[in-house]
């Protein structure tokens, strides 16, 4: 069986290396659009759901794993910056604060397709502008949601839930995902 990952980014690699020691890396090229009508639970499912059916479209009969990250402060979702003035922004948000970071996953084979999602709660340390603006010179901001990295030193004061959510593929949800979906 031939799985792929919908995802270029390495640390979610490194994660389903966990549960799946062969995979190939196949991301949707799509632009991420979503109704912000919608529960924040539900963006993240939908944005997930419709990078793996896209991944699937070139690749039917493979196994497609796809998530997609989201940070949630309040009513507000936070994706990843677009730019360093933008993620100084976002870091001054949310430093101090807490909020929640909801990774949708979605697995698709030939027998079914799969979707959910996981939900952690996550408190910052308070942020001096001078730790702000060298986290953001050290580029680790700019390709994460929320603009930061619970892997990097100084940002995150606690967390209650997965960490790997938080990472952005909870390897435990991927796991029984792709349990349900290959199973006949």
């Amino acid at each position: 069986m031939k799985y792929i990952l919908a995802s270029a980014s390495p640390r979610r690699k490194e994660l389903l290396k966990r549960i799946l020691p062969s995979f190939e890396v196949q991301p949707a090229i799509s632009p991420e659009r979503y109704n912000d009508s919608i529960f924040p639970e539900d963006v993240a499912k939908s944005l997930a759901e419709s990078k793996c059916d896209e991944v699937y479209s070139r690749n039917p009969g493979s196994v497609v794993i796809a998530c997609d990250t989201i940070v949630v402060l309040g009513k507000e979702i936070l994706g990843k910056p677009a730019s360093e003035a933008e993620a100084s922004e976002m870091l001054h948000k949310l430093s101090g604060k807490v909020h929640l970071v909801i990774t949708g996953v979605c697995v698709r084979s030939s027998v079914k397709r799969e979707s959910a999602y996981e939900c952690t709660e996550v408190r910052f340390n308070q942020l001096t502008d001078d730790f702000i603006r060298s986290y953001i010179a050290s580029g680790s901001p700019m390709d994460k949601a929320g603009a930061y990295g619970i892997q990097d030193d100084g940002v995150v004061k606690e967390y209650h839930g997965s960490y790997t959510n938080v990472v952005g593929l909870p390897v435990s949800l991927a796991s029984r995902l792709i349990q349900e979906c290959t199973t006949i």
